[in-house]
């Protein structure tokens, strides 16, 4: 069937809107009429080939939408159903089946490789294939994503929202909650201030942490990270960060989140940390030179990566939309709407922080 979609075709090229045809659902797949997507870093990472997606490809991975059809062996949504779309797995690697979805042992093909679970693509146009990315390529009106994809939600909720819950928002917020898992009272400091550090300062405040330090260099953002849930805030552009830290705890935090990216901004989240302490890295990021004895193996303290806040989609999602609908997670206050023809205004926007989640609507639900 015929599509519209913003396709790449070029390295940091511009987006090509144009008319692309997708195939149909195979027996464990579903389409899904792409309501809206969340523009993430993740995107424009690829469209700069940080990390190297095959091209062409249309981007796109944080789509909301509601189910046009289902394969045949699909049993988990049908026509009608309000869905979030998120990473891509196997389901059957060592990984997947103990619960860490996240850490499939295929993630890294499944999501920036260009193909589905089977190898094959689903988008074309004259005879040429696109990638697909995430499983979904959602920067397009409508997409085919493996069953694992595809996450039921509340219909009561706008679904224009409710994309980014499926990487961003998830990330943060996971990587807190289930990973993390902080003990109420204990303290924690959250580096990067954007959607994802903000989601985790919101899930920080739902687990009760007593102080919750966000850092970053937009006062803006600080203003919000209170709103949300910060008790201190640092901007490390006019302080020593990692002193501040420790005059606001006495001894450093005991979990840190590093959602910059930034080999500097890491160092200090690792250095802010007290004895025992743990920081959790979610940012992609370049190398990293550390003593390992001073900063880290003499002081006890442990660095682990996480991806996508370790999170199973189909049960964490729909956490986050009842905390969202009780107002304990109020994600909304990150938002702007754009339409999808301004998705090269979304994405500047996005880089230069003007908006924190810009999410582009494709049509209504």
């Amino acid at each position: 069937m015929e599509m519209k979609a913003a396709s790449l075709y070029e390295p940091k090229g511009d987006f090509v809107f144009e008319n692309v045809e997708i195939r149909e659902p195979k027996s464990n797949e579903v389409l899904i009429k792409i309501v809206a997507s969340g523009v993430c870093h993740t995107d424009a990472v690829a469209r700069e080939q940080f990390v190297p997606v095959p091209l062409p490809v249309v981007l796109g991975h944080e789509g909301s939408g509601i189910v046009e059809k289902v394969g045949a062996d699909v049993t988990t949504v049908k026509p009608g159903d309000h869905v979030v779309l998120s990473f891509s797995s196997c389901g059957h690697c060592e990984n997947c089946l103990t619960g860490h979805p996240s850490a499939c042992e295929q993630l890294n093909d499944l999501n920036f490789g260009g193909v589905m679970n089977d190898g094959t693509k689903r988008i074309h146009k004259h005879g040429e294939e696109f990638s697909t990315f995430f499983g979904q390529s959602s920067f397009a009106t409508y997409a085919v994503s493996n069953e694992r994809n595809v996450v039921k939600i509340d219909e009561d909720v706008d679904l224009r929202l409710l994309g980014p819950l499926g990487c961003g928002i998830q990330t943060g917020s996971g990587t807190v909650l289930n990973k993390l898992k902080p003990e109420f009272g204990s303290t924690i400091a959250i580096y990067g201030a954007g959607a994802v550090g903000l989601s985790a300062i919101m899930a920080a405040k739902i687990v009760g942490c007593s102080k919750i330090i966000a850092v970053d260099v937009h006062d803006s953002r600080l203003e919000l990270a209170k709103e949300l849930g910060a008790t201190h805030v640092i901007n490390g552009a006019k302080v020593d960060t990692v002193e501040e830290v420790r005059r606001i705890t006495g001894k450093g935090t005991h979990y840190a989140v590093d959602t910059a990216g930034v080999p500097a901004v890491t160092r200090q989240a690792l250095n802010g940390l007290k004895s025992m302490g743990t920081l959790a890295i979610v940012g992609a990021t370049g190398d990293l030179t550390v003593n390992v004895q001073t900063e880290l193996m003499g002081e006890v303290k442990s660095i682990i990566g996480v991806v996508e806040g370790d999170a199973i989609p189909q049960t964490f999602i729909p956490k986050l939309v009842q905390y969202y609908k009780e107002g304990q997670f109020p994600f909304d206050k990150l938002v702007k709407f754009y339409d999808f023809e301004e998705l090269e205004t979304a994405f500047e926007d996005s880089k230069s922080g003007a908006t924190i989640k810009p999410i582009v609507v494709m049509q209504e639900a």
